[in-house]
């Protein structure tokens, strides 16, 4: 188990203020310094902003591009690896066509675009916006990459530490935490004789560890004066199998993941993260990321996962649909439907979820992907089987859907 990131949340301000980066990257170093002094292994520190469209204005909107090349080199210049400067908002559609032009702008700043919120429901337009934003990042490279940079949310509130879709709501600074710890799920199911078993395991170590990171977070707090967000545990992966949540999925009893019985081990891992005692922030659900899981890549390449049955898990646990690798010549209306379908079931079952996809220019479906990075496994190239939306679907409309009752 790692921590992915420590992630500060803040007003980075326009003009940029630049004292407020400091600032944050004098924290984000000391605090790298606590948690690996506790026994973890810190990846990345990153702070997220409050909405880049609320600091412009829709005004000065067009300064977008600016703004993210502006804090690029600031986080650089102060030790932090990456910034988001969070979603496109509704009431301003023009910042969604701003945020193509800002990735290529910068090097390490991510954007996200709200479809949908509690408070106002479903934005249709929105939806589409952030489809088109979709299909142009993907041309912004050979290799469709500049996608991990953007995110479509779906009543996601501001406070979850994992990129792309953290952003702020305050003026005052906050600091949370976002977990490796897939490998935790892998390690509980593989040693246990009963499903309960199991579950209680992993319930353990997610409460030993959430204590003691709590407890290393204490001082950061009153040496600061930051409040301590909490903590994201949606046992993200990383791409080997000791660290695949598919693979934890494979322990329980599931063949390979995508067949039957993969719902039931999303539904109990999810359920184990609920039971669980620890301070919360973001998500705290099954994070299932294509190309950043070995397993579920492989499993997406032989064809046995495909876009549907990730649609379906995220109704019982997860964070959405994330890192999903498309065909390049996918629409702004096949795009559109999906993310549709994504917003309407984060709306009425009442729960965060995201939609970060990735065409790839020049690839059709079943064609080998072939990233240089990391962070990711390769994979095959997945089916989007999706058609235009038409009658009332392609209208301007914004409507509410009210969440299930119990």
């Amino acid at each position: 188990m790692k921590i992915r990131s420590i992630t500060y949340f803040m007003n980075v301000g326009w003009p940029l203020k630049e004292e407020r980066i400091q600032t944050a990257g004098i924290f984000l170093s000391t605090a790298r310094k606590a948690f690996e002094a506790a026994g973890y292994t810190v990846q990345t520190t990153r702070i997220a902003s409050v909405p880049f469209t609320r600091l412009l204005g829709a005004d000065s909107i067009g300064l977008t591009p600016r703004f993210a090349q502006r804090l690029s080199a600031a986080i650089a210049a102060n030790g932090i690896d990456y910034a988001a400067l969070g979603p496109a908002l509704p009431e301003v559609p023009e910042s969604y066509e701003m945020i193509p032009d800002a990735i290529s702008a910068s090097k390490n700043v991510f954007f996200s675009g709200v479809m949908a919120n509690a408070e106002h429901g479903l934005y249709l337009p929105a939806v589409r916006s952030c489809a088109e934003v979709i299909i142009r990042n993907a041309t912004l490279s050979p290799d469709g990459f500049s996608n991990l940079r953007f995110t479509a949310l779906a009543n996601v509130p501001p406070g979850g530490p994992f990129f792309p879709a953290a952003y702020h709501d305050s003026e005052q600074p906050t600091f949370a935490l976002a977990i490796e710890s897939a490998d935790l799920a892998v390690e509980a199911f593989a040693n246990a004789k009963t499903i309960e078993e199991g579950r209680k395991l992993l319930i353990t170590e997610l409460e030993n560890h959430g204590r003691k990171m709590a407890y290393a977070a204490e001082p950061l707090k009153f040496q600061f004066s930051v409040r301590f967000g909490g903590i994201d545990f949606s046992l993200a992966p990383f791409p080997n199998e000791t660290h695949s949540l598919g693979a934890a999925f494979e322990r329980m009893g599931v063949p390979r993941i995508g067949l039957p019985g993969s719902l039931a081990a999303a539904a109990i891992l999810a359920d184990a993260l609920d039971r669980a005692d620890f301070p919360r922030a973001g998500f705290c659900g099954l994070m299932l990321p294509v190309l950043e899981d070995a397993l579920l890549a492989r499993r997406a390449a032989e064809k046995t996962l495909t876009v549907k049955d990730l649609l379906m898990y995220a109704a019982v646990c997860g964070t959405g649909l994330d890192t999903v690798p498309l065909p390049g010549d996918v629409t702004v209306e096949q795009v559109s439907a999906l993310l549709l379908d994504l917003a309407a079931q984060a709306l009425r079952l009442h729960k965060p979820l995201t939609a970060r996809l990735m065409p790839v220019p020049g690839k059709k479906a079943g064609d080998a992907t072939d990233f240089n990075f990391d962070f990711f496994s390769n994979s095959r190239i997945m089916a989007l089987e999706a058609e235009p939306l038409g009658r009332l679907f392609a209208a301007n409309e914004t409507f509410s859907i009210h969440p299930r009752q119990k």
